[in-house]
């Protein structure tokens, strides 16, 4: 089998927009225009990468943040790995990121915990927080007896590059200027073992790590389902992760269809909520009509169990019987297997670690969509 050859991200990218006036159907005489220049991202001054790099040089408590360009870019990572690796600096990237690079070769990289409870104690002692691509961390929602941010009251928040700039330059002109001829840490490339027995979520993102393809494309809208799953495919064949950004669940699928448009000749591997599935499952049905490369596995718990966690956050857990019913994925139970086999999907059920694997192996080797409906007790 001929190996795929990498595809790379372009840096320069952007939302295109198209306005036509409504007599473009019927009239004659358009013609093409004449591309515009792609305008360049804005780069941070030297007088200002000089300043932060006396700031990582301080020896003091201090977290290089991550994001946008810098995550998506496996050079802007291995620049940040040189910083931290000459200054001494914690390197962590945001909650949320809408693309990043990732997989053997590359640094392990943390992500800030979402949960406030967790996220609060990862910044605990921080005395400066670098951004380099990213906007200072927030809450997601507000919580009783909870500050809207994670970063401490005594912590100075210094911007190396915002979204929009380019963030790639400045982390690398930084890890020049910082830590010229660090060695930046990258993992060795390793996959978990093919698990087996009872199907849980764990069990569920070690047969994912085990059989990730190279160049493949994850789209992660597992939600609650799923624990263990960037920690196992972390150091795996190189990869590119998208996941969503706000707040409204759902986008999951369609985000699969657009990567698999976009890249043709990449697998696309979506690791779906049962519940956020639910927004948009019509997309099925154009994963069939562009005999899209997605293999989707939909994590089936049989609940909005995002929003039960979120209830319990912010104190508003309630025991009556009609709250249940709004959480609850059963009565009538959903079946996702006749669902996308109505839509023109072939799709199968796995109740254990085993029959995951198999079914997901299928899956991969077969072109077209696929969905795998994983029961997760």
């Amino acid at each position: 089998m001929t190996p795929r050859r990498p595809w790379r991200w372009p840096r320069k990218t952007g939302i295109a927009t198209l306005i036509l006036p409504a007599d473009v159907s019927w009239e004659e005489g358009a013609e093409p225009a004449v591309p515009l220049n792609v305008r360049p991202r804005p780069h941070a001054a030297p007088a200002l990468i000089e300043r932060i790099a006396e700031v990582v040089a301080t020896g003091e408590e201090t977290v290089l943040f991550l994001g946008g360009d810098v995550l998506a870019s496996p050079e802007g990572q291995l620049a940040a790995a040189r910083v931290a690796a000459g200054t001494g600096v914690r390197l962590l990237a945001e909650t949320f990121t809408a693309r990043t690079a990732r997989g053997g070769g590359l640094p392990h990289l943390n992500r800030l915990p979402y949960p406030p409870q967790l996220a609060i104690p990862a910044l605990a002692g921080t005395k400066h927080l670098v951004l380099a691509g990213a906007t200072a961390p927030v809450h997601f929602f507000g919580y009783p007896g909870l500050p809207g941010h994670p970063v401490p009251e005594d912590c100075t928040v210094h911007v190396l590059s915002q979204p929009g700039e380019d963030g790639v330059a400045a982390i690398e002109a930084l890890a020049e200027l910082a830590a010229p001829g660090a060695e930046p840490a990258r993992q060795e490339l390793e996959r978990p073992e093919l698990p087996s027995g009872p199907l849980n979520p764990r069990a569920m993102s070690a047969v994912i790590g085990a059989l990730l393809p190279e160049d493949a494309i994850i789209v992660d809208e597992a939600l609650t389902s799923g624990v263990g799953l960037t920690e196992m495919t972390s150091a795996g064949p190189r990869h590119d992760w998208l996941s969503l950004t706000g707040g409204a669940i759902g986008d999951g699928l369609p985000m699969s269809l657009g990567a698999a448009v976009a890249c043709p000749d990449r697998p696309v591997i979506g690791i779906q909520g049962d519940g956020s599935a639910m927004y948009t499952i019509s997309a099925l049905w154009s994963f069939a009509r562009e005999q899209a490369d997605i293999t989707t596995i939909i994590c089936d718990n049989s609940s909005y169990a995002i929003l039960q966690h979120e209830l319990v956050n912010v104190g508003a857990a309630t025991d009556g019987k009609r709250a249940r019913q709004l959480l609850d994925l059963g009565g009538p139970a959903l079946d996702f297997v006749s669902i996308a086999q109505g839509m023109g999907v072939p799709a199968s059920r796995a109740t254990t670690a085993e029959e995951l694997a198999e079914q997901v192996r299928h899956a991969l080797a077969e072109p077209g969509p696929h969905v795998v409906v994983a029961t997760l007790r």
